[in-house]
């Protein structure tokens, strides 16, 4: 294969990775620290992230625990974790924050579904404009005379198998995650 293709193909894929991280900061009724990985501290005027300031741990299924390095960061990151989106008010003994996850209701699971199907079908538009702006460059090529007009149909049609397989494990990605929000 040529560059154009393997570019698509590496951006196609950056994009599933995307997704995939987006996934695991949608909480699922389950404690998963990576649901702080987007919350940062003011820690001496620089944003820092949860996991560079405490140890985070996971006592039981539906609880959070976290252990600042620095015992003077505690009401920081109790003041971040509130500010959040998160929707969870942690528990602070002065020592530790403890984050207790309520077990979901049936409303917020369907939003939750919601989200993931929104992240699925954000990523398979950025794949199909990646196809889109892959096709545009073999037309330049074409134009330019650098490629055949035979060349150019067997370009596109390879980038639309590649776009095609790259939407279905998007399609995939998002129904794992909508399954693992419903059974729990």
């Amino acid at each position: 294969m040529d560059e154009l293709y393997t570019r698509a193909e590496e951006k196609m894929g950056k994009t599933i990775r995307s997704m995939e991280e987006e996934f695991k900061s949608i909480r699922a009724g389950r404690a998963n620290a990576a649901v702080l990985d987007r919350i940062t501290v003011d820690y001496y005027g620089t944003p820092t992230p949860i996991q560079q300031m405490a140890a985070i741990s996971t006592p039981e299924a539906r609880l959070l625990q976290i252990q600042p390095y620095d015992q003077s960061t505690l009401k920081a990151i109790e003041k971040a974790i509130q500010a959040s989106d998160l929707g969870i008010n942690p528990s602070n003994d002065g020592r530790i924050l403890r984050l207790a996850f309520p077990p979901l209701n049936e409303e917020r699971r369907r939003e939750l579904v919601k989200d993931v199907s929104r992240v699925a079908e954000e990523g398979k538009v950025a794949i199909r404009n990646i196809r889109r702006d892959t096709v545009e460059k073999y037309k330049a090529q074409k134009k330019n005379g650098e490629i055949t007009e035979d060349d150019l149909k067997k370009a596109e049609a390879d980038v639309q198998k590649l776009t095609d397989k790259y939407c279905k494990l998007a399609d995939e990605v998002a129904a794992a995650k909508s399954k693992e929000i419903t059974e729990i």
